[in-house]
Formats: C-alpha cells, structure tokens, sequence
C-alpha cells in the first residue's frame, strides 16, 4: 500500500496517513464545503428605496457641512438643492416623496413652504419642498420641534434597546451614551407594540427601562419626536445607570 510520508527536521520519515485514507479525508471535506455552500443564503440586495432612505438619513443627520449643502436652523434642507447633489444623482422628486411617505420608522418630513411672490402652491415643483430628519442629529440643530416631556405620567414607558455585548463591555458600568449623536434615543415600548413606530432597532436583544420619574426629578431633560422618540441628552451626555429601573434580554429574563 502506498503511503504519504512527511519529513521531519530530525531526518526521520514517519508515515502520516495512506493514499485511500487521504482520497476518503479529500472526499469528506469536499463533501462539507459543498453543503454549507448549498445553506448559506445569499444576502438579500438592498431595494433602490432603502439605499435612498440610507442616503437621505445621512445627508440630513450627519452631512449637511460634509457635503456642502445649507440647511435651516430647524433642520429642514431645499430639495431642489439636495436633488442637484451629485450623491443623489438620477433621484427624483416622486422617488423622495415616495421614501418618506413609506418609511416605516417615519424617519422624515417633508414641508412645503409658500416662495415669495407666489400665490398658489405648487406642490409638484420640489423648489417649494422641505425635508428634514426627525431626531438621530450628530450637529445642532437649534430650532429643531422637540416637545418638552415634563410629567413621567405622560411616558410612562421609555426603553432603550441595545445588544449584549454592548450592554456587557460599556453600558452596564458606564450608562448610555450620545456618543456623536446630540441625544440618546429611546422607544415608547417594544418593537411592534401599538403606536411604537421607531426608537431602537428591531433586533435588539436588550431592553433598558428608565426611571423617568427619577431622572427628571433630578434635572435631566427628555423630548418627544414628531415621529414618537423620547430623546435626552443625560448628564453631559450620559444617562447613568442609576437611572435604569430594569434592564432584561429578549426572553425578558433580568441582567440588572
């Protein structure tokens, strides 16, 4: 029987494995690479709409300085302007009216604002238009629509959803961060939960409840969203621990 032979430093040649042992190894890994390529599922490509939506989120959150683009005070920039913008290229009106009406998180606003001189509202032209980012803002945004939450009773609920190992490594000891953002977002509820439409990632597998009464009582400020968040910008910019009244996985069992 032939056998494969490995050298060695020592100069002694020892057997390893036949050439029928090494055809049958050969075989069997073949075999397994093949399967786990028939299970892989490829990833599914992103919709011209969530590439858009992706864009949009960018632009008006993070990019308006980046990008050169001028946008108001309270968040709202032209979109005749942002269409012109070479990142946008091809994109029309209809596609952008089309993001924002369909967004399920209802990420964005769009307004129309009368031009000077103009005596009818022209609602196709996207001169008149306005779109804005309803909350995620890593610049100021001085006169940006924030409703001032002042009595806990109104929320009773505010939760925000992370992931284990970030909940592990930093939320735990340290509490939540703004991190670039100017405020730490969080959910009216759980995911899919009547009237909670956005404010944490769907697959978040913990959930932080704040004590709000505890935490406005001691000075920190929240706001509401139009589109239903509970922002706060914390302690210079962290919510500690001390005011998490429970924090659970997603089979609700406890880690605080």
């Amino acid at each position: 029987m032939l056998s494969v032979y490995c050298c060695h430093f020592s100069r002694r040649i020892t057997p390893l494995i036949s050439i029928s042992q090494y055809t049958i190894l050969l075989r069997t890994m073949e075999q397994h690479t093949m399967s786990h390529a028939r299970t892989r599922q490829p990833r599914t490509p992103e919709s011209a709409d969530v590439k858009l939506s992706k864009s949009l989120s960018y632009i008006l959150r993070h990019g308006p300085a980046k990008e050169k683009l001028p946008i108001q005070p309270d968040g709202y920039m032209n979109v005749m302007q942002l269409l012109n913008h070479p990142r946008l290229k091809g994109i029309k009106f209809a596609d952008v009216r089309r993001v924002v009406d369909s967004n399920s998180k209802n990420r964005f606003k769009l307004e129309h604002r009368r031009l000077d001189g103009q005596e009818t509202l022209n609602l196709d032209d996207p001169t008149g238009w306005w779109i804005r980012a309803n909350q995620g803002h890593s610049f100021a945004v001085t006169e940006l629509e924030l409703e001032p939450i002042t009595d806990p009773e109104s929320c009773p609920v505010a939760i925000h959803g992370t992931y284990m190992e970030v909940w592990n490594k930093a939320i735990k000891s340290q509490g939540l961060s703004k991190m670039k953002r100017n405020h730490i977002h969080l959910a009216a509820g759980l995911p899919g939960e009547t009237r909670v439409i956005s404010g944490m990632r769907a697959n978040s597998n913990v959930y932080i409840y704040i004590d709000m009464k505890k935490a406005i009582e001691d000075g920190i400020r929240f706001y509401k969203s139009d589109n239903g968040v509970i922002l706060t910008d914390g302690k210079d910019g962290v919510l500690p621990p001390q005011y998490f009244s429970k924090v659970v996985n997603k089979n609700g069992d406890s880690l605080l």
